[in-house]
Protein backbone atom coordinates (compact mmCIF):
# COMPACT_ATOMS: atom_id res chain seq x y z
CA UNK A 1 0.00 0.00 0.00
CA UNK A 2 2.97 2.11 0.01
CA UNK A 3 2.07 3.80 -3.84
CA UNK A 4 -1.31 4.33 -2.26
CA UNK A 5 -1.81 8.44 -2.52
CA UNK A 6 -4.76 10.00 -1.35
CA UNK A 7 -6.40 12.94 -3.45
CA UNK A 8 -2.85 12.99 -4.52
CA UNK A 9 -1.23 15.70 -6.73
CA UNK A 10 0.63 13.75 -9.58
CA UNK A 11 4.40 14.52 -9.71
CA UNK A 12 5.30 17.82 -11.05
CA UNK A 13 7.55 17.18 -14.21
CA UNK A 14 7.33 14.97 -17.03
CA UNK A 15 10.69 13.27 -16.29
CA UNK A 16 10.02 12.25 -12.94
CA UNK A 17 6.53 10.91 -13.79
CA UNK A 18 8.89 8.79 -16.03
CA UNK A 19 10.85 7.61 -13.43
CA UNK A 20 8.53 5.88 -11.98
CA UNK A 21 5.96 4.91 -14.73
CA UNK A 22 6.68 3.29 -17.82
CA UNK A 23 5.82 4.95 -20.94
CA UNK A 24 2.89 3.84 -21.47
CA UNK A 25 0.24 5.03 -18.84
CA UNK A 26 -2.43 3.06 -17.93
CA UNK A 27 -5.93 4.81 -17.10
CA UNK A 28 -9.00 3.56 -15.63
CA UNK A 29 -12.18 6.03 -15.09
CA UNK A 30 -15.51 4.71 -13.47
CA UNK A 31 -18.13 5.64 -16.56
CA UNK A 32 -21.43 5.75 -16.16
CA UNK A 33 -24.92 4.40 -15.27
CA UNK A 34 -26.47 4.00 -18.46
CA UNK A 35 -30.27 4.30 -17.14
CA UNK A 36 -31.66 7.95 -17.61
CA UNK A 37 -29.76 10.92 -19.24
CA UNK A 38 -26.04 11.77 -18.10
CA UNK A 39 -26.31 14.39 -15.56
CA UNK A 40 -23.41 17.48 -15.15
CA UNK A 41 -21.39 15.95 -12.55
CA UNK A 42 -20.81 12.91 -14.85
CA UNK A 43 -19.74 15.98 -17.65
CA UNK A 44 -17.37 17.08 -15.26
CA UNK A 45 -15.35 14.19 -14.27
CA UNK A 46 -15.31 12.69 -17.49
CA UNK A 47 -14.23 16.23 -19.11
CA UNK A 48 -11.32 16.61 -16.22
CA UNK A 49 -10.42 12.83 -17.45
CA UNK A 50 -10.69 13.76 -21.09
CA UNK A 51 -7.80 16.81 -20.78
CA UNK A 52 -5.70 14.20 -18.61
CA UNK A 53 -5.96 11.61 -21.45
CA UNK A 54 -4.93 14.75 -23.85
CA UNK A 55 -2.32 16.18 -21.57
CA UNK A 56 -0.36 12.82 -21.08
CA UNK A 57 -0.82 12.08 -24.81
CA UNK A 58 0.52 15.82 -25.78
CA UNK A 59 3.50 14.59 -23.67
CA UNK A 60 4.31 11.80 -25.44
CA UNK A 61 2.84 8.74 -23.58
CA UNK A 62 1.35 5.98 -24.94
CA UNK A 63 -2.32 6.33 -22.66
CA UNK A 64 -4.44 3.75 -22.53
CA UNK A 65 -7.85 5.16 -21.33
CA UNK A 66 -10.51 2.40 -20.09
CA UNK A 67 -14.01 4.10 -19.28
CA UNK A 68 -16.33 1.22 -18.54
CA UNK A 69 -20.16 1.11 -19.21
CA UNK A 70 -21.93 0.32 -15.59
CA UNK A 71 -25.06 -1.49 -17.42
CA UNK A 72 -25.67 -4.11 -14.67
CA UNK A 73 -25.77 -4.56 -11.05
CA UNK A 74 -26.00 -1.32 -9.81
CA UNK A 75 -28.81 -1.23 -7.04
CA UNK A 76 -30.66 1.91 -6.21
CA UNK A 77 -29.59 0.98 -2.25
CA UNK A 78 -26.05 1.55 -0.72
CA UNK A 79 -26.31 -1.32 0.77
CA UNK A 80 -27.05 -4.50 -2.15
CA UNK A 81 -30.75 -3.96 -1.51
CA UNK A 82 -33.22 -2.79 -3.77
CA UNK A 83 -33.80 -3.46 -7.59
CA UNK A 84 -30.97 -2.73 -10.03
CA UNK A 85 -31.22 0.70 -11.64
CA UNK A 86 -31.53 -0.72 -15.23
CA UNK A 87 -34.23 -3.28 -14.99
CA UNK A 88 -35.94 -1.08 -12.79
CA UNK A 89 -36.33 1.49 -15.37
CA UNK A 90 -36.73 -1.28 -18.02
CA UNK A 91 -40.20 -2.69 -15.99
CA UNK A 92 -41.23 1.18 -15.98
CA UNK A 93 -40.82 1.72 -20.00
CA UNK A 94 -41.61 -1.69 -20.91
CA UNK A 95 -38.42 -2.24 -22.36
CA UNK A 96 -36.15 -5.04 -22.29
CA UNK A 97 -33.18 -3.78 -20.12
CA UNK A 98 -30.89 -3.63 -23.09
CA UNK A 99 -33.12 -1.01 -24.77
CA UNK A 100 -32.54 0.74 -22.09
CA UNK A 101 -29.03 0.39 -22.30
CA UNK A 102 -28.44 1.24 -25.61
CA UNK A 103 -30.79 4.47 -25.66
CA UNK A 104 -28.94 6.09 -23.01
CA UNK A 105 -25.49 4.86 -23.92
CA UNK A 106 -26.22 6.23 -27.38
CA UNK A 107 -27.32 9.37 -25.54
CA UNK A 108 -24.09 9.56 -23.22
CA UNK A 109 -21.79 9.38 -26.24
CA UNK A 110 -23.37 11.98 -28.15
CA UNK A 111 -23.24 14.28 -25.23
CA UNK A 112 -19.98 13.71 -24.73
CA UNK A 113 -19.11 14.26 -28.16
CA UNK A 114 -20.90 17.88 -27.85
CA UNK A 115 -18.54 18.65 -25.71
CA UNK A 116 -15.98 17.34 -27.31
CA UNK A 117 -14.07 14.06 -25.68
CA UNK A 118 -11.93 11.75 -27.22
CA UNK A 119 -13.22 8.23 -27.31
CA UNK A 120 -11.39 5.89 -24.72
CA UNK A 121 -8.93 3.70 -25.52
CA UNK A 122 -11.58 0.62 -24.62
CA UNK A 123 -14.90 1.49 -23.42
CA UNK A 124 -16.00 -2.13 -21.71
CA UNK A 125 -19.07 -3.23 -20.00
CA UNK A 126 -20.07 -4.99 -16.93
CA UNK A 127 -22.70 -7.45 -19.34
CA UNK A 128 -19.57 -8.39 -21.21
CA UNK A 129 -17.74 -9.48 -18.57
CA UNK A 130 -19.75 -11.34 -16.15
CA UNK A 131 -17.17 -14.60 -16.57
CA UNK A 132 -14.57 -12.31 -15.60
CA UNK A 133 -16.51 -11.09 -12.24
CA UNK A 134 -17.39 -14.52 -11.28
CA UNK A 135 -14.19 -15.67 -11.30
CA UNK A 136 -12.47 -13.27 -9.28
CA UNK A 137 -15.53 -13.66 -6.82
CA UNK A 138 -14.44 -17.61 -6.62
CA UNK A 139 -10.42 -16.64 -6.24
CA UNK A 140 -11.49 -14.10 -3.27
CA UNK A 141 -13.55 -17.17 -1.74
CA UNK A 142 -10.30 -19.29 -2.19
CA UNK A 143 -8.39 -16.94 -0.69
CA UNK A 144 -11.02 -16.83 2.37
CA UNK A 145 -11.91 -13.76 2.02
CA UNK A 146 -15.51 -13.86 1.05
CA UNK A 147 -18.27 -16.29 1.70
CA UNK A 148 -20.74 -17.60 -0.10
CA UNK A 149 -24.49 -17.42 1.53
CA UNK A 150 -27.63 -18.81 -0.06
CA UNK A 151 -26.29 -17.81 -3.79
CA UNK A 152 -24.88 -14.69 -2.73
CA UNK A 153 -21.38 -13.73 -2.10
CA UNK A 154 -20.07 -11.53 0.72
CA UNK A 155 -16.23 -9.75 1.00
CA UNK A 156 -15.81 -9.77 4.79
CA UNK A 157 -14.85 -6.55 5.11
CA UNK A 158 -13.79 -6.80 9.54
CA UNK A 159 -11.46 -10.09 8.15
CA UNK A 160 -10.00 -8.26 5.52
CA UNK A 161 -9.44 -5.20 8.16
CA UNK A 162 -7.36 -7.76 10.48
CA UNK A 163 -4.56 -7.63 7.88
CA UNK A 164 -5.22 -4.69 5.92
CA UNK A 165 -5.70 -1.03 5.82
CA UNK A 166 -9.28 -1.34 4.24
CA UNK A 167 -9.50 2.30 4.71
CA UNK A 168 -6.32 3.30 3.57
CA UNK A 169 -7.93 5.94 0.35
CA UNK A 170 -10.04 7.80 2.59
CA UNK A 171 -8.36 7.61 6.11
CA UNK A 172 -11.50 6.95 8.18
CA UNK A 173 -11.41 4.94 10.68
CA UNK A 174 -13.26 1.37 10.69
CA UNK A 175 -14.25 1.68 14.33
CA UNK A 176 -16.24 4.72 13.37
CA UNK A 177 -18.05 3.25 10.02
CA UNK A 178 -19.02 0.46 12.20
CA UNK A 179 -20.72 2.69 14.51
CA UNK A 180 -22.67 4.98 11.78
CA UNK A 181 -23.56 1.92 9.76
CA UNK A 182 -27.19 0.07 10.31
CA UNK A 183 -28.37 -2.77 11.52
CA UNK A 184 -28.50 -5.76 9.15
CA UNK A 185 -31.65 -5.01 8.24
CA UNK A 186 -33.36 -7.67 6.27
CA UNK A 187 -29.53 -8.89 5.10
CA UNK A 188 -29.17 -11.53 8.53
CA UNK A 189 -26.88 -13.44 5.68
CA UNK A 190 -24.16 -10.92 6.19
CA UNK A 191 -21.49 -11.85 8.88
CA UNK A 192 -20.35 -7.93 9.28
CA UNK A 193 -22.42 -4.74 9.01
CA UNK A 194 -19.62 -3.59 6.18
CA UNK A 195 -19.72 -6.36 3.92
CA UNK A 196 -20.49 -6.16 0.55
CA UNK A 197 -22.17 -8.56 -1.86
CA UNK A 198 -19.96 -9.57 -5.20
CA UNK A 199 -22.28 -11.24 -6.64
CA UNK A 200 -25.92 -11.68 -5.74
CA UNK A 201 -28.63 -14.32 -5.67
CA UNK A 202 -31.58 -13.42 -8.26
CA UNK A 203 -35.10 -13.29 -6.98
CA UNK A 204 -37.14 -14.84 -10.30
CA UNK A 205 -38.86 -11.57 -11.67
CA UNK A 206 -35.46 -10.11 -11.71
CA UNK A 207 -34.56 -9.17 -15.33
CA UNK A 208 -31.39 -9.34 -15.60
CA UNK A 209 -29.40 -12.95 -14.33
CA UNK A 210 -26.97 -14.72 -15.06
CA UNK A 211 -25.83 -18.85 -13.99
CA UNK A 212 -23.29 -19.34 -11.87
CA UNK A 213 -21.70 -21.63 -9.68
CA UNK A 214 -23.59 -20.12 -6.97
CA UNK A 215 -26.80 -20.35 -9.07
CA UNK A 216 -29.08 -17.55 -10.78
CA UNK A 217 -27.64 -14.23 -9.73
CA UNK A 218 -26.06 -11.14 -10.91
CA UNK A 219 -22.75 -9.21 -10.21
CA UNK A 220 -22.55 -6.98 -7.37
CA UNK A 221 -21.66 -2.87 -8.44
CA UNK A 222 -17.92 -2.96 -6.53
CA UNK A 223 -16.42 -5.59 -8.76
CA UNK A 224 -16.82 -4.69 -12.35
CA UNK A 225 -14.40 -1.82 -12.08
CA UNK A 226 -11.72 -4.73 -10.48
CA UNK A 227 -12.87 -7.28 -13.82
CA UNK A 228 -12.66 -4.77 -16.66
CA UNK A 229 -9.29 -2.62 -15.18
CA UNK A 230 -7.45 -6.09 -14.18
CA UNK A 231 -8.15 -7.35 -17.76
CA UNK A 232 -7.22 -4.19 -20.08
CA UNK A 233 -4.50 -2.91 -17.68
CA UNK A 234 -3.17 -5.37 -15.72
CA UNK A 235 -3.16 -5.90 -11.85
CA UNK A 236 -1.37 -2.72 -11.02
CA UNK A 237 -1.70 0.31 -13.32
CA UNK A 238 -0.99 4.01 -13.10
CA UNK A 239 -4.51 6.26 -12.84
CA UNK A 240 -8.00 5.17 -11.42
CA UNK A 241 -10.09 7.86 -11.54
CA UNK A 242 -14.11 9.16 -10.82
CA UNK A 243 -16.17 11.09 -8.75
CA UNK A 244 -15.03 12.15 -4.85
CA UNK A 245 -18.41 10.46 -4.18
CA UNK A 246 -17.22 7.03 -4.76
CA UNK A 247 -14.25 6.92 -2.97
CA UNK A 248 -15.91 6.30 0.51
CA UNK A 249 -17.65 3.13 -0.67
CA UNK A 250 -17.25 2.17 -4.20
CA UNK A 251 -13.10 2.92 -4.88
CA UNK A 252 -12.46 1.63 -1.26
CA UNK A 253 -14.13 -1.92 -1.85
CA UNK A 254 -13.09 -2.19 -5.00
CA UNK A 255 -9.45 -1.87 -3.65
CA UNK A 256 -10.01 -4.59 -1.29
CA UNK A 257 -11.32 -7.23 -3.87
CA UNK A 258 -7.82 -6.56 -5.92
CA UNK A 259 -5.81 -7.27 -3.08
CA UNK A 260 -8.38 -9.72 -1.66
CA UNK A 261 -7.81 -11.45 -5.06
CA UNK A 262 -4.19 -11.11 -6.53
CA UNK A 263 -2.83 -9.06 -3.48
CA UNK A 264 -1.99 -6.09 -5.05
CA UNK A 265 -3.89 -2.86 -4.67
CA UNK A 266 -5.03 -2.08 -8.06
CA UNK A 267 -3.67 2.03 -8.87
CA UNK A 268 -0.69 4.00 -8.24
CA UNK A 269 -1.94 7.12 -8.36
CA UNK A 270 -6.16 7.80 -7.06
CA UNK A 271 -7.98 10.97 -8.51
CA UNK A 272 -11.12 12.01 -7.57
CA UNK A 273 -13.43 15.58 -9.37
CA UNK A 274 -15.33 17.09 -6.70
CA UNK A 275 -18.82 18.17 -6.81
CA UNK A 276 -20.73 20.57 -8.45
CA UNK A 277 -22.97 23.38 -6.46
CA UNK A 278 -25.21 25.85 -7.76
CA UNK A 279 -24.65 29.24 -5.66
CA UNK A 280 -23.32 27.50 -2.58
CA UNK A 281 -26.05 24.51 -2.53
CA UNK A 282 -25.12 21.40 -3.61
CA UNK A 283 -26.76 20.55 -7.20
CA UNK A 284 -29.45 18.01 -6.65
CA UNK A 285 -33.10 17.35 -8.76
CA UNK A 286 -34.97 17.76 -4.89
CA UNK A 287 -33.56 20.96 -4.59
CA UNK A 288 -34.69 21.80 -8.40
CA UNK A 289 -31.01 23.79 -8.80
CA UNK A 290 -29.85 20.44 -11.23
CA UNK A 291 -29.09 20.98 -14.68
CA UNK A 292 -28.52 18.42 -17.60
CA UNK A 293 -26.65 19.27 -20.76
CA UNK A 294 -29.13 20.07 -22.77
CA UNK A 295 -31.14 22.81 -20.66
CA UNK A 296 -27.87 23.98 -20.93
CA UNK A 297 -27.21 24.48 -24.30
CA UNK A 298 -31.15 25.42 -24.52
CA UNK A 299 -31.45 27.61 -21.37
CA UNK A 300 -34.68 26.07 -20.95
CA UNK A 301 -34.62 26.46 -17.36
CA UNK A 302 -35.66 28.93 -14.53
CA UNK A 303 -32.17 29.58 -13.35
CA UNK A 304 -30.72 30.39 -16.72
CA UNK A 305 -31.65 33.57 -18.84
CA UNK A 306 -29.91 31.76 -22.37
CA UNK A 307 -28.52 28.69 -23.53
CA UNK A 308 -24.70 28.57 -24.01
CA UNK A 309 -22.45 26.80 -26.32
CA UNK A 310 -21.24 23.12 -25.24
CA UNK A 311 -16.99 25.05 -25.84
CA UNK A 312 -18.52 27.77 -23.61
CA UNK A 313 -19.60 25.56 -20.96
CA UNK A 314 -16.45 23.48 -21.20
CA UNK A 315 -14.18 26.25 -20.71
CA UNK A 316 -16.46 27.34 -17.95
CA UNK A 317 -15.53 23.60 -16.27
CA UNK A 318 -12.13 23.93 -16.06
CA UNK A 319 -11.58 27.27 -14.87
CA UNK A 320 -11.55 25.71 -11.78
CA UNK A 321 -9.41 22.80 -11.18
CA UNK A 322 -10.45 19.39 -10.82
CA UNK A 323 -10.46 18.75 -7.08
CA UNK A 324 -12.30 21.87 -6.26
CA UNK A 325 -16.22 22.13 -5.76
CA UNK A 326 -17.41 24.19 -8.85
CA UNK A 327 -19.87 26.30 -8.38
CA UNK A 328 -22.80 27.17 -11.15
CA UNK A 329 -24.30 29.99 -11.76
CA UNK A 330 -25.91 32.12 -14.61
CA UNK A 331 -23.91 34.90 -14.27
CA UNK A 332 -20.61 33.14 -13.69
CA UNK A 333 -21.82 31.10 -17.46
CA UNK A 334 -22.43 34.37 -18.56
CA UNK A 335 -18.81 35.68 -17.70
CA UNK A 336 -16.85 31.99 -19.09
CA UNK A 337 -18.56 32.48 -22.18
CA UNK A 338 -17.15 36.22 -22.73
CA UNK A 339 -13.56 34.91 -21.75
CA UNK A 340 -14.08 32.31 -24.20
CA UNK A 341 -14.69 34.38 -27.31
CA UNK A 342 -12.16 36.57 -25.66
CA UNK A 343 -9.88 34.03 -26.48
CA UNK A 344 -11.48 32.77 -29.63
CA UNK A 345 -11.05 36.25 -30.94
CA UNK A 346 -7.38 36.25 -30.02
CA UNK A 347 -6.24 33.53 -31.99
CA UNK A 348 -7.90 34.90 -35.11
CA UNK A 349 -5.75 38.53 -34.15
CA UNK A 350 -2.75 35.97 -34.20
CA UNK A 351 -3.07 35.18 -37.77
CA UNK A 352 -2.85 38.55 -39.08
CA UNK A 353 0.08 39.86 -36.85
CA UNK A 354 3.05 41.45 -38.20
CA UNK A 355 6.41 40.48 -37.02
CA UNK A 356 9.38 42.75 -36.06
CA UNK A 357 13.07 42.21 -36.02
CA UNK A 358 13.12 42.16 -32.12
CA UNK A 359 11.20 41.05 -29.29
CA UNK A 360 9.69 42.84 -26.36
CA UNK A 361 8.46 39.77 -25.22
CA UNK A 362 9.93 35.94 -23.51
CA UNK A 363 7.34 33.90 -25.36
CA UNK A 364 9.12 30.69 -24.60
CA UNK A 365 9.01 31.32 -20.43
CA UNK A 366 5.49 31.59 -21.06
CA UNK A 367 5.25 28.25 -22.86
CA UNK A 368 7.49 27.01 -19.88
CA UNK A 369 4.56 28.20 -17.24
CA UNK A 370 1.55 26.43 -19.37
CA UNK A 371 3.40 23.32 -19.01
CA UNK A 372 4.50 23.43 -15.70
CA UNK A 373 0.75 24.68 -14.70
CA UNK A 374 -0.32 21.13 -16.83
CA UNK A 375 2.37 19.54 -14.56
CA UNK A 376 1.09 20.49 -11.45
CA UNK A 377 -1.49 18.15 -11.34
CA UNK A 378 -3.30 19.04 -14.52
CA UNK A 379 -3.60 22.74 -13.00
CA UNK A 380 -6.06 24.26 -15.53
CA UNK A 381 -7.45 27.53 -14.21
CA UNK A 382 -3.85 28.50 -13.82
CA UNK A 383 -2.85 26.88 -17.66
CA UNK A 384 -6.01 29.72 -18.40
CA UNK A 385 -4.21 32.51 -16.28
CA UNK A 386 -0.80 31.81 -18.75
CA UNK A 387 -3.26 31.50 -22.07
CA UNK A 388 -4.69 34.93 -20.92
CA UNK A 389 -1.33 36.41 -20.54
CA UNK A 390 -0.80 34.87 -24.03
CA UNK A 391 -3.96 36.90 -25.35
CA UNK A 392 -2.39 40.10 -23.47
CA UNK A 393 0.55 40.22 -25.47
CA UNK A 394 -1.28 39.42 -28.92
CA UNK A 395 -3.24 42.36 -28.70
CA UNK A 396 -0.81 44.74 -27.14
CA UNK A 397 1.36 43.43 -30.27
CA UNK A 398 -1.89 44.49 -32.48
CA UNK A 399 -2.07 47.54 -30.92
CA UNK A 400 1.40 48.31 -31.90
CA UNK A 401 2.24 48.43 -27.97
CA UNK A 402 4.37 45.25 -28.25
CA UNK A 403 7.09 44.14 -30.62
CA UNK A 404 6.64 39.99 -31.59
CA UNK A 405 9.56 38.60 -33.62
CA UNK A 406 8.04 36.01 -36.59
CA UNK A 407 9.39 33.00 -34.14
CA UNK A 408 7.35 34.20 -31.36
CA UNK A 409 4.28 34.44 -33.14
CA UNK A 410 4.52 31.14 -34.59
CA UNK A 411 5.53 29.89 -31.10
CA UNK A 412 2.30 31.43 -29.97
CA UNK A 413 0.33 29.66 -32.70
CA UNK A 414 2.00 26.73 -31.16
CA UNK A 415 0.61 27.31 -27.62
CA UNK A 416 -2.65 28.35 -29.07
CA UNK A 417 -2.84 24.73 -30.94
CA UNK A 418 -1.05 22.53 -27.88
CA UNK A 419 -3.15 24.22 -25.08
CA UNK A 420 -6.21 25.79 -26.16
CA UNK A 421 -6.75 22.76 -28.90
CA UNK A 422 -5.43 20.02 -28.46
CA UNK A 423 -5.42 19.66 -24.60
CA UNK A 424 -7.95 21.72 -23.49
CA UNK A 425 -9.75 19.98 -26.12
CA UNK A 426 -11.73 23.21 -27.14
CA UNK A 427 -12.37 24.56 -30.69
CA UNK A 428 -12.76 27.89 -32.85
CA UNK A 429 -16.54 29.44 -33.88
CA UNK A 430 -15.39 28.09 -37.81
CA UNK A 431 -14.61 24.38 -36.17
CA UNK A 432 -18.15 24.73 -34.69
CA UNK A 433 -19.61 25.80 -37.61
CA UNK A 434 -18.11 22.90 -39.88
CA UNK A 435 -20.18 20.17 -37.81
CA UNK A 436 -23.15 22.78 -36.92
CA UNK A 437 -25.53 21.11 -38.92
CA UNK A 438 -24.99 17.74 -37.21
CA UNK A 439 -24.02 19.12 -33.68
CA UNK A 440 -27.35 21.08 -33.93
CA UNK A 441 -29.89 17.89 -35.37
CA UNK A 442 -28.31 16.08 -32.19
CA UNK A 443 -28.97 19.03 -29.64
CA UNK A 444 -32.46 19.25 -31.33
CA UNK A 445 -32.91 15.26 -31.47
CA UNK A 446 -32.40 15.52 -27.43
CA UNK A 447 -34.50 18.63 -26.96
CA UNK A 448 -37.62 17.09 -28.60
CA UNK A 449 -37.17 13.86 -26.99
CA UNK A 450 -37.30 16.26 -23.78
CA UNK A 451 -40.23 17.50 -24.84
CA UNK A 452 -41.84 14.25 -25.73
CA UNK A 453 -41.61 12.79 -22.16
CA UNK A 454 -42.96 16.16 -20.89
CA UNK A 455 -46.06 15.59 -22.94
CA UNK A 456 -46.64 12.47 -22.04
CA UNK A 457 -46.14 13.19 -18.24
CA UNK A 458 -48.88 15.41 -19.04
CA UNK A 459 -46.72 17.98 -18.04
CA UNK A 460 -48.00 20.29 -20.87
CA UNK A 461 -46.76 23.77 -19.43
CA UNK A 462 -42.62 22.22 -20.03
CA UNK A 463 -44.04 21.08 -22.96
CA UNK A 464 -45.10 24.09 -24.67
CA UNK A 465 -42.32 26.27 -22.80
CA UNK A 466 -39.84 24.26 -25.17
CA UNK A 467 -41.75 25.19 -28.09
CA UNK A 468 -41.96 28.52 -27.35
CA UNK A 469 -38.57 28.99 -26.38
CA UNK A 470 -37.78 27.42 -29.49
CA UNK A 471 -39.71 29.40 -31.60
CA UNK A 472 -38.11 32.47 -29.74
CA UNK A 473 -34.73 31.22 -31.37
CA UNK A 474 -36.09 30.66 -34.40
CA UNK A 475 -36.69 27.35 -34.65
CA UNK A 476 -40.23 25.82 -35.44
CA UNK A 477 -41.87 22.84 -34.09
CA UNK A 478 -44.69 21.08 -35.79
CA UNK A 479 -46.29 17.89 -34.09
CA UNK A 480 -47.50 15.05 -36.44
CA UNK A 481 -48.33 11.20 -36.47
CA UNK A 482 -44.74 10.56 -36.88
CA UNK A 483 -43.68 12.54 -33.53
CA UNK A 484 -41.91 16.13 -34.03
CA UNK A 485 -40.39 17.66 -36.56
CA UNK A 486 -38.33 21.06 -36.25
CA UNK A 487 -37.30 24.27 -39.00
CA UNK A 488 -34.82 27.27 -38.53
CA UNK A 489 -37.27 30.15 -39.77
Amino acid sequence: MERLFIYNTLTRNKEEFKAINAPHVGMYVCGPTVYSDVHLGNCRTFMSFDVIYRYLTHIGYKVRYVRNITDAGHLEGDADVGEDKISKKAKLSQLEPMEIVQKYTVGFRDVMNLFNLLPPSIEPTATGHIIEQQQIAKKIIENGLAYDVNGTVYFDVEKFAKSHNYTALTGRKLDELLENTRDLDGQEDKRGRLDFALWIKAKPEHLMQWPSQWGQGFPGWHIECSAMSTKYLGEQFDIHGGGMDLAPTHHTNEIAQNIAYCGKSPANYWMHTNMLTVKGQKMSKSLGNSFLPMELFSGDHELLSKGYSPMAVRFFMMQTHYRSTLDFSDEALQAAEKAFNRLMEGYKTLQHLQSSASSSEDIKALERKCYDAMNDDFNTPVLIAHLFEALRIINSANDKKTTLTQVDIELLKTIYKHFVFDVMGLKTEEEGNNKAGTALEKVMNLVLDMRTKAKANKDFATSDQIRDKLSEAGIQVKDGKEGATWTIN
